[in-house]
């Protein structure tokens, strides 16, 4: 599909693997980690590929301690190479991209009775999408313009660059205190347990943050790596299904 690919074997690490997209004077590349003397029967194979689509399905499977296998749907999208983990049993890309799409969306699509070929665009009748994020259209959502915040991150919550949203409400969901040490952040009591522990720790600069809030976005989404999205009207923002993903369950999704 006209990616590169590096394996770097690492003597560090005795079990497990990394997946990533590094970059060098020739541009992006995907990056695969692995231990040099592997001990829990790694093997990685391509289950299929889509040259003219530029997307393949990974395939990485591991006998110890117990059998597991990892899906890694990887591919190109607008600018940039990715690397996503896939929840479910996908065996094919089309079905890797499905299993993406949070329930919420696939019901929209049903919905608007979209074509395979429009469920696969980036702008139709159901949603918006700017790399991890869906925008569904919500035209009678009235929002209290003083609850409305102006150019707000939305994140994974994984250190990843954010996405910038012009106008952004949420509400619901459970209130977290994020620092450097703790990015996918605590609790109330856990945050009050932590700084009688360690008093130190009221010196870092802890951020207020909502952990799963119900978010809508209107205006334009800014990324580098992907064109502006201009929403004129409301939309709920969900995150793809990543983070259901068994290789990504330590993921959260903070706003």
């Amino acid at each position: 599909m006209g990616a590169r690919v590096k394996v770097i074997t690492d003597p560090s690490i005795t079990r497990g693997f990394t997946i990533d997209i590094q970059r060098d004077t020739k541009g992006e590349f995907f990056e695969l980690q692995v231990p040099e003397h592997p001990s829990n029967g790694l093997n990685v194979s391509v289950a299929q590929i889509e040259p003219k689509d530029r997307h393949l399905l990974l395939m990485v499977r591991r006998e110890m301690p117990k059998k597991h296998l990892d899906r890694y749907l990887c591919g190109h999208d607008e600018r940039s190479w990715f690397v996503a983990a896939v929840p479910g049993g996908a065996s094919s890309v089309a079905q890797a991209k499905e299993a993406l799409k949070p329930e919420l969306v696939r019901t929209a699509e049903a919905a608007g009775q979209l074509t395979a070929r429009q469920r696969n665009t980036r702008n139709n009748r159901a949603f918006r999408r700017q790399g991890e994020w869906f925008f569904l259209p919500m035209p009678h959502l009235a929002v209290d313009p003083k609850l409305v915040l102006k150019n707000e991150p939305i994140s994974r919550g994984n250190g990843g660059k954010p996405h910038i949203v012009e106008q952004l409400f949420r509400t619901g969901g459970t209130t977290v205190y994020v620092s450097f040490k703790h990015p996918k952040g605590l609790k109330e009591p856990e945050y009050r347990r932590y700084l009688l522990k360690y008093p130190q720790a009221a010196q870092w600069q802890w951020r207020i943050m909502k952990r799963e809030p119900v978010v809508y976005a209107r205006g334009t989404i800014r990324h580098p790596d992907h064109a502006p999205v201009t929403l004129s009207e409301w939309h709920r923002v969900l995150m793809n299904t990543e983070n259901q993903s068994r290789s990504m369950r330590n993921m959260t999704f903070l706003d």
